[in-house]
């Protein structure tokens, strides 16, 4: 069995198809847990939704849907989603039509837009308004970070 799969059937929750969603009447918010980076905006910007030593560690009903949607949309790595079930605004239309992309200080490339992420091969990796994107060359999940620049004391520039 390689290293890989044995990860894999330790953490679950690395698998690509996991997901999470959390909702009430008027949000839901998804979370695919490995494209996760833990820079920590949703905690750190709302924690009495965001509590990630809580079981669900997301509580939606905790805040107004826009505050939920404004700090969810800060997310850079599209870990984090929101569907307005209001007459509130969609994701996509607050995204806007310009893709950014910003180099963050000793991390990842974080892309902003609405982009397609093609790989070598010409398959779509994946759509989405935000990614991040490794820089360091140490990503299990390239050509998106998966947070090892962290561990591999990645600099930029290195000094």
């Amino acid at each position: 069995m390689s290293e890989a799969v044995r990860r894999e059937d330790r953490e679950p929750r690395k698998r690509r198809d996991v997901s999470r969603t959390y909702a009430t009447d008027r949000i839901e918010v998804v979370w695919e847990p490995r494209l996760c980076v833990h820079v920590g905006e949703c905690f750190q910007r709302l924690p009495e939704v965001f509590d990630p030593w809580a079981r669900p560690w997301v509580r939606p009903e905790a805040t107004d849907p826009d505050t939920l949607a404004e700090v969810v949309m800060r997310c850079p790595s599209g870990a984090l989603h929101f569907r307005r079930l209001d007459d509130g605004p969609q994701e996509a239309e607050l995204i806007g039509e310009e893709v950014t992309l910003v180099a963050l200080a000793d991390g990842p490339m974080q892309v902003r837009g609405h982009v397609t992420l093609v790989g070598a091969d010409g398959e779509t990796i994946r759509e989405d308004t935000r990614l991040v994107l490794c820089r360091c060359g140490a990503s299990k999940t390239k050509p998106l970070c998966d947070g090892t620049h962290k561990v591999v004391g990645f600099t930029d520039p290195p000094r």
